[in-house]
């Protein structure tokens, strides 16, 4: 099992128990749909807080270092990347932008509410008007530039190729967060609770379900074996790579035709692999007497709310309280 244990993401920490652990399912399992609702249509400061206050809850949790800095560090890494390129690159507006008043608003201000006559045409002995005295128009006059009323600038940064503006670091803040927070907050859900416990949380969440006469609890025994299938799952493909590598194949004097041929004729054997390990699974229920969910129904996890989920309830209260305040989009 060790390709299960190097993966960096979707592990269930058994040891050491936190907080996070003790907290009910079902309650977990609403903060996590908060942190994937909440960013939608947030300020961009809303939209940090929610980053932040992840990166708070798993060092409060006290969850050891060597698990979240494996899961946290790449995640936060790939972020800021993102949050880099979409600060530089064009932000899709090709508009040129004009100012909305006009650079001499004084002059503007001062002109006649009607238009001035039209000028008398020249006479036939002189067609070209020359020697006729000219007037200076109103263009051609020196302007006087204005200070802005406020201090709002749409390019923050421009040297040569290089533009930053107000709608580029908007876009970079949007990308980035939503991607740590969407991704983050799904691995820490599955970091500290126990696969039992969210199909459990599951089936009680759609238990009004069963009015419409829905099969909930077939659709949560599903889940449950679909989740405990995926060790068997990691489990084939890692038997199947080391037979590969221990016969030392020279892969560069194979060629490419040869060598799909070999990584084919092995994903044939892991399908067959896992379709005995399902075989295996169904016959081991059939002899245990299974039938249907409802009548071999097993309580997997029991839900009592303590002063922990309460507390948890009220801040989940509290946070989208503030969300529908102070955090919609500008």
């Amino acid at each position: 099992m060790d390709l299960l244990r190097s993966l960096p993401l979707g592990l269930y920490l058994e040891q050491p128990v936190t907080w996070l652990h003790r907290l009910d399912p079902r309650i977990k399992l609403a903060w996590l749909m908060t942190f994937l609702a909440a960013p939608l249509l947030a300020n961009p400061a809303w939209r940090i807080l929610l980053a932040g206050l992840l990166i708070a809850v798993t060092v409060f949790a006290m969850i050891p270092l060597r698990v979240w800095r494996q899961q946290m560090g790449w995640l936060l890494v790939l972020s800021f990347m993102v949050f880099a390129l979409t600060t530089v690159i064009p932000d899709g507006l090709k508009a040129r932008h004009q100012p909305r008043m006009p650079s001499d608003e004084l002059a503007f201000s001062q002109q006649p509410k009607t238009l001035p006559p039209a000028p008398a045409p020249n006479p036939w002995y002189n067609p070209f008007g020359l020697g006729k005295p000219t007037v200076p128009s109103a263009s051609t006059a020196s302007t006087v530039a204005l200070p802005q009323p406020t201090a709002y600038r749409y390019v923050l940064f421009k040297r040569g190729s290089i533009t930053v503006t107000t709608r580029s670091v908007d876009l970079a803040i949007r990308y980035s967060t939503l991607l740590f927070t969407l991704i983050y907050s799904t691995n820490l859900f599955l970091l500290v609770t126990a696969p039992e416990e969210i199909t459990a949380a599951i089936e009680d969440w759609m238990a009004p379900l069963r009015r419409f006469n829905l099969p909930i609890t077939e659709v949560a025994l599903t889940l449950t074996l679909s989740l405990r299938f995926i060790p068997l799952v990691l489990e084939e493909v890692q038997n199947l790579v080391r037979s590969v590598s221990t016969r030392a194949i020279n892969w560069r004097k194979l060629g490419w035709r040869s060598a799909l041929q070999v990584w084919l004729t092995v994903a044939e054997r892991l399908l067959n692999n896992l379709l005995l390990r399902a075989e295996q699974i169904a016959s081991a229920m059939k002899v245990r007497g299974f039938t249907s969910p409802n009548e071999h129904q097993v309580q997997w996890h029991q839900f009592h709310l303590r002063l922990s989920d309460w507390l948890a309830i009220g801040s989940l209260v509290g946070l989208w309280s503030a969300r529908l305040v102070w955090g919609w989009e500008l």
